[in-house]
């Protein structure tokens, strides 16, 4: 199974017609192992957003049949909108998500150019790290001229297409060209204001992005000794823009690509722009993204900002979140659903796999059905859970005590310290089911010759490393949480030592049962020396989690 995975993010030149952008978006459906992400439309701009995901060759193979629709159902010859554009595709980048580097993404754009000319007739150009030469790295210089100027620059030699006809015949007059390119993970950002004015939009535009704007004395550009324009750069790398009017909205707009998020976060972006804004009287009433954006992006934004609040910074991540959309503004425009709009969510729905998405009422039911799975493993992992829970809890409820404001970060440390561990506890309670069904999927194997079950009796003793390797990861991860549960016992708000008391409760429980996993699983193993190791680990662990236990009740039965 190929465990690689790309994202590609095609912009077809269609905003308005929701017939023809379903058309297009359909064909990517068509490829088994891919998943449309997301389509979102823009009227204003007549432009359309898709993303999709998927092993390399199945998203290629995407890409390539929603370029041909597009180039059937768009004609470029009617075309206008607010958008620079030149194709009824107008770039197709792809960008490294999992186990994959950009030198072989961008060989796989390389691959999807050459189908795109020479089984489409569409000519176009490689960009970013996919590019041929250094003057095409940049998609400005690939666009230059637009769709209008596309007949001219197709036959300037200097501009020879990459891939597709060095011609403006009948057929490229109706889908234009196409950019191909390999690239970082690209945030589309765009900055709401208080005013109509693309001119003020554009001066904000240019104080903020990289490239900034051309040197004038009086209204002459300032020149070099080599007779080009001298620029004065904006303040953060990274990031391009542009100001424009949004009819759609009546309101001007910055719209920013952030092609390093690493390099300039998106929150970056929005205070720098809000700074920007009230210096020429102007105010930032929100801001929107288009396409999907990471999961990290979104929780260092509502990080920054709780920090700022002097707020801890350990709570879920759906409150981060939540913080995020309200101080970015992100629902200014139209309701802001992180479910649709962050990648990890989108991906996670469509495998549709999480036992803690259970309410709690579904999850004991699940527990007492006659299915053996989930069982008392993932019972460990998620009474750990709830042990690292409630002492995250007690840290929260200490950042903000009354009397405690100076001692708001040291609680706020040690509230992530939890919350990281709980996400790992987390994942551990689906991941320890799951380890149980890789055992009865290997059972389940024939054993009709000697090579299957030479076969079988491999893939049995794997599944059952791995269903040993698991329990023994939750008790390990529920001990460390003893770290933290014990300096909330000692130095939390008094009023919650019992609620640190339980989470030491919980986090034994959780040791000790996922050691009775353990300990069943290896004697089904052929391999002794490992079981022999495991085991000693299971009673160190088992040992270091009562005395922890003891130590923390006894803290905690003195302050009742």
């Amino acid at each position: 199974m190929d465990t690689r995975l790309i994202e590609i993010v095609p912009n077809i030149s269609e905003g308005r017609d929701q017939v023809k952008i379903k058309a297009i978006t359909d064909v990517v459906e068509t490829v088994e192992g891919v998943l449309l992400l997301d389509v979102d439309p823009g009227k204003a701009t007549n432009r359309t957003v898709i993303t999709l995901v998927g092993a390399p060759e199945a998203a290629i193979e995407a890409a390539f049949r929603l370029i041909k629709k597009a180039s059937e159902l768009i004609d470029m010859s009617k075309h206008s909108g607010e958008h620079p554009r030149f194709g009824a595709t107008d770039v197709c980048p792809l960008v490294p998500i999992a186990n994959i580097s950009m030198e072989e993404t961008a060989e796989y754009a390389r691959k999807l150019g050459k189908r795109v000319g020479d089984e489409l007739g569409i000519p176009g150009y490689f960009y970013e790290n996919a590019a041929s030469e250094p003057k095409r790295k940049n998609l400005a210089n690939c666009r230059a001229g637009e769709y209008e100027g596309l007949a001219n620059k197709l036959t300037n030699p200097e501009w020879k297409p990459d891939f597709g006809p060095a011609e403006f015949n009948e057929k490229v007059k109706k889908s234009g060209a196409t950019a191909i390119s390999a690239r970082d993970f690209l945030v589309a950002y765009n900055v709401n204001l208080n005013s109509t004015s693309t001119r003020r939009a554009n001066a904000i535009a240019f104080d903020i992005r990289e490239a900034g704007r051309v040197k004038m004395e009086g209204n002459k550009q300032v020149l070099d000794q080599n007779g080009e324009p001298v620029r004065e750069p904006g303040k953060l790398k990274a990031v391009k823009g542009i100001g424009w009017f949004i009819e759609e909205y009546g309101i001007a707009q910055i719209s920013y690509n952030l092609t390093n998020i690493s390099i300039t976060s998106i929150h970056e972006a929005f205070d720098a722009t809000c700074e920007s804004a009230q210096s020429r009287g102007l105010r930032v009433t929100g801001s929107e993204l288009i396409g999907l954006v990471p999961l990290n992006a979104m929780l260092e934004a509502g990080k920054y900002f709780l920090r700022k609040q002097e707020r801890s910074t350990g709570i879920p991540e759906s409150e981060i979140i939540k913080i995020a959309v309200k101080s970015l503004g992100l629902d200014d425009l139209a309701p802001f659903n992180p479910e649709e709009k962050i990648i990890e969510y989108k991906l996670n729905a469509a495998n549709k796999r999480k036992l803690v998405g259970m309410s709690l009422s579904a999850f004991a039911d699940e527990t007492a059905s006659e299915s053996p799975a989930p069982g008392g493993g993932s019972i460990s992992a998620y009474v750990g859970t709830l042990g690292i829970s409630l002492a995250t809890m007690v840290a929260n409820l200490s950042s903000h005590k009354r009397g405690w404001d100076e001692r708001w970060n040291e609680f706020s440390e040690w509230a992530e310290k939890g919350m990281a561990l709980k996400k790992d506890l987390e994942w551990l309670v689906d991941e320890d089911t799951e380890s149980f069904n890789r055992i009865m999927d290997a059972f389940g194997l024939p054993k009709n010759t000697d090579s299957e079950k030479a076969a079988r009796k491999q893939a049995i003793q794997a599944a059952t490393k791995y269903a040993i390797e698991i329990p023994l990861r939750v008790m390990e991860t529920a001990y460390k949480s003893f770290e933290v549960i014990e300096a909330m016992a000692n130095i939390g708000n008094p009023n919650s030592v019992t609620d640190a008391g339980v989470g030491a409760l919980c986090a034994r429980t959780a040791v000790l049962g996922a050691g009775m996993n353990v300990r069943i699983n290896t004697g089904g193993l052929d391999d002794k020396d490992f079981g022999a190791k495991v085991t000693q680990r299971v009673d160190e662990l088992c040992l270091l989690a009562q005395e922890a236990e003891d130590r923390i009740t006894k803290v905690v039965y003195s302050k009742i």
